[in-house]
């Protein structure tokens, strides 16, 4: 066990996958599919596992890579087709159609067996536009049929990934690249993460914040500063959207009485309003926030872009007010 990036991890939960079965296939675009850890190993999915698991060509098509993937899957055969981070929704018609729809098309005759790794470039300065977005995972999340999950560090990108190679459904597993530089210790087994359980990652008492994938990390970076202020924050990371663990942040919010969720997606229609009005049934009173990025497209300027991203001085900000 040693710290990993979150590619690397990732790629070495595939890995395991595909020595445990012999049939999964993966379409991974324009390139090899490689690797290479802190200490020097080097993963090549490609080398170890060749034509035709790993098909040894590139054309820059998404989707191709769905559909085909989707295709593979209909017989049966687990399969991951990875899409890059400016084509995010290249594939979603695809997703929406045929992808979420066919075990009930066909009476649960056929099963879906495909996992869509889904490249997120996330809030980055310097970008803009496709380059700098982020809360797309919230669209897929509105299809039946499709789990959705969005890791916040290496250690859950390689257990959540194992998870949704084994589900029988279609799993859309979001891959901000922000996670790759987060440093915590990943085993070299196998291991699985279930989809849809949340992790406590700090008890508390006054105040509740979720938050996944790159708002994860924002939420961490703010804690010293809460704690410097006397504030007791319990921190939740849902790491799975669809299904939404919402009974451990129902929980949470009974004994806090306040909920704070950031979400680095836009403000209307994200998984922050979708978490906040399910909670608004769930724990009548309490006291419910959010901090999102705003309805615009991201601008290229970096001071503009750290603006409206919801980063951990926002956030500190915030929760000074709901528990003032």
């Amino acid at each position: 066990m040693a710290p990993k990036p979150g590619n690397y991890a990732v790629l070495e939960a595939i890995q395991h996958e595909m020595r445990r079965d012999p049939h999964l296939t993966m379409l991974y675009e324009y390139q090899r599919p490689t690797a290479v850890s802190p200490t020097g190993t080097v993963i090549d999915l490609h080398a170890e596992f060749g034509e035709p698991r790993i098909p040894d060509w590139g054309p820059i098509d998404e989707e191709w890579f769905v559909g085909g993937g989707a295709g593979i899957a209909m017989t049966g055969v687990r399969t991951i087709a990875r899409v890059p981070s400016m084509c995010t929704l290249r594939c979603f018609e695809l997703v929406f159609n045929q992808v979420g729809k066919l075990r009930h098309m066909t009476g649960g005759q056929v099963n879906m067996p495909l996992v869509i790794w889904q490249d997120a470039s996330g809030r980055r300065p310097g970008s803009a536009g496709q380059h700098a977005d982020a809360g797309q995972e919230a669209l897929y999340a509105a299809i039946p049929g499709i789990k959705v999950v969005v890791p916040a560090n290496p250690h859950d990108a390689k257990g959540l990934m194992i998870a949704a190679l084994r589900d029988p459904d279609p799993v859309i597993f979001f891959h901000y690249s922000g996670i790759n530089s987060v440093s915590v210790d990943v085993p070299d087994e196998g291991y699985v993460i279930p989809i849809g359980e949340a992790a406590i990652r700090q008890e508390g008492t006054d105040i509740t914040l979720v938050g996944y994938g790159p708002a994860a990390i924002e939420i961490n970076k703010s804690l010293p500063d809460l704690a410097a202020a006397g504030i007791s924050a319990e921190v939740i990371d849902p790491r799975s959207i669809k299904p939404l663990p919402i009974e451990a942040i129902n929980a949470s919010v009974r004994k806090t009485g306040k909920l704070l969720v950031v979400d680095h997606g836009h403000e209307t229609l994200g998984t922050a309003s979708e978490i906040i009005a399910r909670v608004a049934m769930a724990v009548p009173g309490a006291k419910l926030a959010r901090s999102t990025f705003p309805d615009a497209p991201p601008p290229g300027a970096a001071e503009m872009i750290t603006w409206m991203t919801p980063d951990a001085p926002k956030i500190v900000d915030a929760v000074r007010k709901m528990v003032a």
